[in-house]
Protein backbone atom coordinates (compact mmCIF):
# COMPACT_ATOMS: atom_id res chain seq x y z
CA UNK A 1 0.00 0.00 0.00
CA UNK A 2 1.07 3.67 -0.76
CA UNK A 3 2.73 5.18 2.07
CA UNK A 4 0.21 8.95 2.34
CA UNK A 5 1.90 11.32 4.92
CA UNK A 6 1.22 14.67 3.68
CA UNK A 7 3.57 16.30 6.74
CA UNK A 8 6.83 15.87 8.39
CA UNK A 9 4.89 15.21 11.27
CA UNK A 10 2.76 12.28 10.01
CA UNK A 11 6.16 10.94 8.34
CA UNK A 12 7.80 10.45 11.69
CA UNK A 13 4.43 9.31 13.15
CA UNK A 14 5.33 6.61 11.27
CA UNK A 15 9.09 5.56 12.45
CA UNK A 16 9.33 2.55 13.83
CA UNK A 17 5.48 1.32 13.51
CA UNK A 18 4.06 -1.34 15.95
CA UNK A 19 3.69 -4.40 14.53
CA UNK A 20 1.29 -7.29 16.24
CA UNK A 21 -1.84 -6.56 18.11
CA UNK A 22 -2.58 -4.94 21.19
CA UNK A 23 -0.44 -2.41 22.38
CA UNK A 24 3.62 -2.40 22.08
CA UNK A 25 5.37 -3.22 24.83
CA UNK A 26 7.78 -1.04 26.45
CA UNK A 27 11.92 -1.92 24.80
CA UNK A 28 14.42 -2.81 27.71
CA UNK A 29 16.69 0.70 28.81
CA UNK A 30 19.70 -0.90 29.61
CA UNK A 31 22.10 0.90 27.51
CA UNK A 32 22.58 4.37 25.97
CA UNK A 33 23.25 3.54 22.13
CA UNK A 34 25.05 6.21 19.99
CA UNK A 35 25.50 4.16 17.03
CA UNK A 36 23.29 1.49 15.09
CA UNK A 37 25.23 -1.04 16.37
CA UNK A 38 24.28 -2.03 19.54
CA UNK A 39 26.66 -2.07 22.67
CA UNK A 40 29.44 0.06 20.49
CA UNK A 41 30.21 3.42 20.93
CA UNK A 42 31.16 5.18 24.10
CA UNK A 43 27.50 5.68 26.31
CA UNK A 44 25.78 8.38 28.31
CA UNK A 45 29.77 9.28 29.30
CA UNK A 46 29.97 11.09 26.12
CA UNK A 47 28.39 13.97 27.69
CA UNK A 48 29.47 13.80 30.61
CA UNK A 49 27.58 14.46 33.97
CA UNK A 50 24.64 16.84 32.74
CA UNK A 51 22.43 17.73 36.07
CA UNK A 52 20.01 18.90 32.94
CA UNK A 53 19.39 17.71 29.54
CA UNK A 54 17.41 18.05 26.01
CA UNK A 55 17.12 15.19 23.96
CA UNK A 56 16.35 16.45 20.32
CA UNK A 57 14.27 13.77 18.49
CA UNK A 58 13.79 11.85 20.81
CA UNK A 59 11.70 8.71 19.17
CA UNK A 60 10.71 5.82 21.77
CA UNK A 61 12.58 7.68 24.59
CA UNK A 62 15.10 4.95 25.52
CA UNK A 63 17.88 7.42 26.03
CA UNK A 64 16.52 9.72 27.91
CA UNK A 65 14.92 7.27 30.32
CA UNK A 66 17.82 5.67 30.91
CA UNK A 67 19.60 9.10 31.68
CA UNK A 68 16.43 9.97 34.15
CA UNK A 69 17.70 6.92 35.99
CA UNK A 70 20.57 8.26 36.90
CA UNK A 71 18.97 11.10 38.48
CA UNK A 72 19.31 13.36 35.43
CA UNK A 73 16.60 15.84 34.72
CA UNK A 74 15.43 15.30 31.26
CA UNK A 75 13.60 16.60 28.67
CA UNK A 76 12.59 14.52 25.57
CA UNK A 77 11.09 16.17 22.84
CA UNK A 78 10.06 15.27 19.34
CA UNK A 79 8.09 16.49 16.39
CA UNK A 80 5.71 13.39 15.95
CA UNK A 81 2.88 13.70 18.18
CA UNK A 82 2.97 9.60 18.03
CA UNK A 83 5.95 9.34 18.94
CA UNK A 84 5.24 11.80 21.94
CA UNK A 85 2.30 9.33 22.58
CA UNK A 86 4.19 6.71 22.68
CA UNK A 87 6.80 6.90 24.70
CA UNK A 88 4.59 8.53 27.09
CA UNK A 89 3.09 5.59 27.47
CA UNK A 90 5.74 3.69 28.41
CA UNK A 91 7.62 6.35 30.56
CA UNK A 92 4.58 8.75 31.92
CA UNK A 93 5.94 9.33 35.51
CA UNK A 94 9.55 8.53 35.15
CA UNK A 95 10.88 10.95 37.67
CA UNK A 96 13.03 13.65 36.73
CA UNK A 97 11.44 13.09 32.84
CA UNK A 98 9.03 15.20 31.13
CA UNK A 99 7.95 15.07 27.17
CA UNK A 100 7.79 17.92 24.35
CA UNK A 101 5.75 17.41 21.25
CA UNK A 102 7.48 20.55 19.12
CA UNK A 103 10.00 21.25 16.10
CA UNK A 104 13.33 21.41 17.02
CA UNK A 105 14.20 25.23 16.49
CA UNK A 106 10.50 26.70 17.33
CA UNK A 107 11.29 25.00 21.07
CA UNK A 108 14.27 25.98 21.00
CA UNK A 109 13.81 29.59 20.19
CA UNK A 110 10.80 29.88 22.27
CA UNK A 111 11.79 28.55 25.56
CA UNK A 112 13.60 30.05 28.30
CA UNK A 113 14.86 26.79 29.68
CA UNK A 114 18.54 26.53 29.62
CA UNK A 115 20.51 22.89 30.09
CA UNK A 116 23.80 20.64 30.70
CA UNK A 117 24.08 18.66 27.57
CA UNK A 118 22.12 18.91 24.59
CA UNK A 119 21.96 15.84 22.47
CA UNK A 120 20.68 13.84 19.36
CA UNK A 121 20.90 10.95 18.36
CA UNK A 122 20.20 9.91 14.77
CA UNK A 123 17.60 12.65 15.57
CA UNK A 124 16.32 15.98 14.62
CA UNK A 125 20.24 17.58 14.32
CA UNK A 126 20.14 15.06 11.46
CA UNK A 127 16.83 16.37 9.82
CA UNK A 128 17.40 20.36 10.58
CA UNK A 129 19.75 22.86 9.02
CA UNK A 130 22.90 22.85 11.27
CA UNK A 131 23.27 26.64 10.31
CA UNK A 132 20.02 27.58 11.99
CA UNK A 133 20.14 25.30 14.72
CA UNK A 134 23.08 25.31 16.04
CA UNK A 135 23.12 28.94 17.02
CA UNK A 136 19.92 28.31 18.86
CA UNK A 137 21.43 25.77 20.77
CA UNK A 138 24.22 27.53 21.74
CA UNK A 139 21.78 30.06 23.98
CA UNK A 140 20.06 27.44 25.58
CA UNK A 141 23.06 25.67 27.08
CA UNK A 142 24.49 26.35 30.16
CA UNK A 143 28.05 27.89 30.48
CA UNK A 144 30.36 24.60 30.51
CA UNK A 145 27.84 22.86 28.91
CA UNK A 146 27.66 20.02 25.94
CA UNK A 147 26.06 19.34 22.65
CA UNK A 148 26.42 16.03 21.67
CA UNK A 149 25.19 14.20 18.25
CA UNK A 150 25.70 11.14 16.74
CA UNK A 151 24.38 10.06 12.52
CA UNK A 152 25.41 8.29 9.54
CA UNK A 153 28.71 8.87 8.41
CA UNK A 154 28.11 11.12 5.45
CA UNK A 155 28.94 9.95 1.66
CA UNK A 156 32.24 11.33 0.74
CA UNK A 157 31.67 14.47 -1.54
CA UNK A 158 28.10 14.28 -1.54
CA UNK A 159 27.76 17.26 1.98
CA UNK A 160 25.08 19.43 2.72
CA UNK A 161 21.20 19.18 2.85
CA UNK A 162 19.97 16.11 0.45
CA UNK A 163 16.24 15.31 -0.23
CA UNK A 164 14.55 12.11 -0.53
CA UNK A 165 10.96 11.06 -1.16
CA UNK A 166 9.43 10.82 2.29
CA UNK A 167 6.56 8.26 1.33
CA UNK A 168 8.83 6.39 -1.43
CA UNK A 169 8.90 6.27 -4.79
CA UNK A 170 5.31 4.94 -5.60
CA UNK A 171 3.44 7.34 -2.48
CA UNK A 172 2.01 10.70 -1.99
CA UNK A 173 5.44 13.67 -2.70
CA UNK A 174 6.92 14.68 0.48
CA UNK A 175 10.08 16.16 0.37
CA UNK A 176 12.42 14.84 3.32
CA UNK A 177 15.65 16.55 3.98
CA UNK A 178 18.30 15.94 6.11
CA UNK A 179 21.80 17.59 6.31
CA UNK A 180 25.13 15.17 5.81
CA UNK A 181 28.20 17.74 6.69
CA UNK A 182 31.72 16.00 6.94
CA UNK A 183 33.46 16.56 10.34
CA UNK A 184 35.18 19.33 8.81
CA UNK A 185 32.56 21.31 8.47
CA UNK A 186 31.02 20.77 12.03
CA UNK A 187 33.90 21.80 13.47
CA UNK A 188 34.13 25.24 11.17
CA UNK A 189 30.47 26.08 12.01
CA UNK A 190 30.51 25.05 16.13
CA UNK A 191 33.90 27.36 16.23
CA UNK A 192 31.56 30.10 14.41
CA UNK A 193 29.13 29.84 16.97
CA UNK A 194 31.49 30.21 20.26
CA UNK A 195 31.93 26.30 20.93
CA UNK A 196 35.57 24.72 22.20
CA UNK A 197 36.62 21.26 22.67
CA UNK A 198 35.19 20.43 19.80
CA UNK A 199 35.39 16.59 18.97
CA UNK A 200 34.33 15.69 15.60
CA UNK A 201 35.15 12.23 13.78
CA UNK A 202 33.88 9.31 12.30
CA UNK A 203 33.65 6.21 14.74
CA UNK A 204 33.78 3.19 12.62
CA UNK A 205 31.63 0.14 12.33
CA UNK A 206 32.55 -3.14 14.03
CA UNK A 207 33.14 -4.35 10.93
CA UNK A 208 35.32 -1.49 8.93
CA UNK A 209 33.53 -2.69 5.79
CA UNK A 210 30.32 -1.23 6.51
CA UNK A 211 29.50 2.26 7.49
CA UNK A 212 30.81 4.32 10.22
CA UNK A 213 28.79 6.58 13.03
CA UNK A 214 29.71 10.36 12.93
CA UNK A 215 30.04 11.42 16.10
CA UNK A 216 30.44 14.66 17.28
CA UNK A 217 31.19 16.65 20.65
CA UNK A 218 31.67 20.76 21.76
CA UNK A 219 30.84 22.57 24.71
CA UNK A 220 30.23 26.21 26.06
CA UNK A 221 33.34 28.03 27.39
CA UNK A 222 32.83 28.06 30.99
CA UNK A 223 33.11 31.35 32.78
CA UNK A 224 36.68 32.54 33.47
CA UNK A 225 37.10 32.04 37.48
CA UNK A 226 38.33 35.64 38.72
CA UNK A 227 42.23 35.66 39.79
CA UNK A 228 42.76 35.34 43.78
CA UNK A 229 43.91 38.83 44.42
CA UNK A 230 47.57 38.42 46.26
CA UNK A 231 47.82 39.01 49.93
CA UNK A 232 48.30 42.17 51.18
CA UNK A 233 51.71 42.75 51.84
CA UNK A 234 52.03 43.05 55.84
CA UNK A 235 52.61 46.25 57.78
CA UNK A 236 55.85 47.11 59.42
CA UNK A 237 55.25 48.04 62.85
CA UNK A 238 56.95 50.82 64.21
CA UNK A 239 58.53 50.34 67.30
CA UNK A 240 58.75 52.98 69.88
CA UNK A 241 61.95 54.73 70.66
Amino acid sequence: MPLTSKSLPEYWDTYKPHKGDGTPSAPAVDSFEWTQYPGHGPGAGFIGEPRTALELGSAEGKEAVFLARTGVEVTALDFSPAQTARARLWWEGTPGLSFVTAEACDYLAETTATFDAIFSRWGAVWFTDPERLVPLVRRRLNPGGVLALSQAEPIEGFYGPQAMYGNGLSGRRLTVLRWSYSTEMWADLLERNGFTGIDACVLPAPDPDNVGTLMVRAKVPAPASAPTPAPAPAKRRRQAR
